[in-house]
């Protein structure tokens, strides 16, 4: 009478590199194990730093039956003894021991990209968290968020809130989560220019849309607020190659349908069409020069400047002088 309505899988393979993904698969795993024993305790350990008696010990069942979520982390590392050890225990797995092993989908041996598919024989339970890297991805992940918080939603409100609140997917799921709550569930673009006013500048949007418009006053301005504001350089120097390269791939095109051409670039149509209005002033030689400028800018604020304070301003003035190259 006592049993849980839902035993949990005793082998799970978590494959992908998407780290919120990975994070709420682990989650869920423990979760899970703890429906059955909410004293299930959870056990992680990276692949590389573990022997085969060590794995061995993790999994073994407890003398008290106490259940446990044993994480292998970064199991493409794995070398050929701790491969078999892993494929030898998910053939038999112990009882209250819940194995989950995280593996990238790749690696640089024949030993690690064989494991996941010897695991899904063994009988693995299979979560799949791939890299999202297309824009549709991120918008049909931004509706996913909503819809399960709860809300509704529609393509202007998800393409707002992907353009102020950016791309990374943990930053997303919270203000998604936080505008249903705060909305009632009806989140559309109004709420989300409302809730996330001046969003654009802590992330470095507004910096990079006046600069390839050639502002380049209110480009300086935007980038000394969100220098104040403590943005990291990397984010704004990721935002100006971002819109500079966004230019340089529609400007050719002249004028286009957005909607037809959103598939052929791999962006969504609102981003085409703001690019095509951006592209006034912008001659070929000038867009050659900006994006040298902002490729530049990527090695110099990971390391390669002295102050990269200094070389995104440098940059900004550069690109501006681009935009007035005939």
């Amino acid at each position: 009478m006592n049993a849980p309505a839902v035993t949990p899988e005793p082998l799970q393979l978590v494959v992908g590199e998407e780290e919120l993904l990975v994070d709420r698969a682990v989650r869920a795993a423990l979760e899970s194990a703890r429906l059955a024993d909410p004293t299930a305790d959870l056990t992680r350990v990276r692949v590389a730093d573990l022997t085969t008696p060590q794995l061995t010990e993790l999994v073994s069942p407890s003398l008290f039956a106490e259940a446990r979520v044993v994480v292998l982390e970064a199991a493409h590392e794995a070398t050929q003894e701790i491969s078999d050890a892993i494929i030898s225990y998910g053939k038999n797995p112990a009882d209250g021991v819940v194995l989950v092993v995280l593996h990238s989908g790749g690696g640089r041996s024949k030993v690690a990209k064989a494991l996941p598919a010897a695991l899904k024989k063994a009988g693995a339970k299979v979560v799949e968290c791939p890299k999202m890297t297309k824009p549709a991805e991120r918008e049909e992940f931004v509706r996913h968020e909503i819809r399960v918080a709860g809300g509704k939603t529609d393509a202007a409100a998800v393409a707002a809130l992907i353009e102020t609140v950016g791309s990374d997917l943990r930053e997303l799921a919270s203000a998604a989560a936080q505008l249903v709550a705060d909305t009632d569930g009806k989140v559309d673009e109004t709420a989300v220019r409302r809730y996330h006013n001046g969003r654009a500048e802590v992330n470095g949007f507004a910096v990079a849309e006046k600069a390839v418009v050639g502002d380049l006053p209110g480009a300086l301005e935007a980038l000394r607020w969100a220098m104040q504001l403590g943005v990291p350089h990397v984010l704004v120097a990721d935002a100006l190659y971002d819109a500079v390269r966004t230019v340089a791939r529609v400007a050719p095109l002249g004028r286009v349908d957005p909607f037809k051409m959103a598939g052929e670039l791999g962006m969504p149509p609102w981003k085409i069409r703001k690019a095509m209005g951006q592209t006034r002033g912008w001659h070929p030689a000038g867009l050659a020069d900006a994006m040298q400028i902002v490729a530049q800018l990527n090695a110099d604020v990971k390391g390669a400047a002295a102050d990269a304070g200094y070389a995104l301003e440098h940059a900004i003035i550069k690109i501006a002088r681009a935009h007035r190259r005939a």
